[in-house]
Parts: structure tokens; C-alpha cells; sequence
């Protein structure tokens, strides 16, 4: 096992904007761990997520027993460097390939 790149995103409270299943109302942030080989593709692919974070495409505002909160979009992220593809760990041999061609 090698080292990692481990981006960490705060997100806090704030309140929905159109396009989110209730605009207006407040939602609920939290502290969104991934993680990433420290490795050529693994920089490449931090590079990538990076520019759709920017653009919006990281997260969602999704209702949750009535309550709003942030959760992941539909880019697929490893929140465990392990427990396999399973648990959205490692190994994982087809993850920089599947994020790739997400993004």
C-alpha cells in the first residue's frame, strides 16, 4: 500500500438555490473525505476533480427524511483507502479509469 492524496471538503449549512429540490430552504453541510493514489494518474485525477468541484458537480442538496443535506453527486469518489470497490475503498484496480471517463 502507497501513500495517498486525501482531499477533504467542508461544507457547510446554508440555503438551497433553484434547481435543488427546495429552493430556499436551509440544508445541512458536512465533511466530505476522499481518497487518491499520490501517484502520476492520481494527480491527474485530483486535477480533474478540482475543476468540477469548481463548476458545481461535486455535490447535491438531496432530501433526507425531510431534511435537506449535501451528499455526493454521481462522480464516483473512494471515501476509504480500504475494504475494496465494495465500500468505496481500494484496491480497486478500474477506479482512475471509471472517474476518468466521468469527468
Amino acid at each position: 500500500r502507497g501513500t495517498a492524496l486525501q482531499p477533504l471538503f467542508k461544507m457547510s449549512y446554508s440555503c438551497s438555490k433553484v434547481g435543488d429540490p427546495r429552493p430556499g430552504q436551509p440544508y445541512k453541510g458536512g465533511n466530505f473525505c476522499a481518497f487518491l493514489p499520490d501517484n502520476k494518474e492520481g494527480l491527474k485525477t485530483a486535477k480533474l476533480l478540482k475543476k468540477a468541484f469548481e463548476r458545481g458537480l461535486t455535490f447535491q442538496i438531496k432530501s433526507c427524511n425531510g431534511e435537506e443535506r449535501v451528499t455526493w453527486s454521481l462522480i464516483p469518489h473512494k471515501t476509504s483507502w480500504d475494504g475494496g470497490k465494495a465500500r468505496n475503498g481500494y484496491p480497486d484496480a478500474q477506479y482512475l479509469r471509471e472517474v476518468g471517463a466521468v469527468l
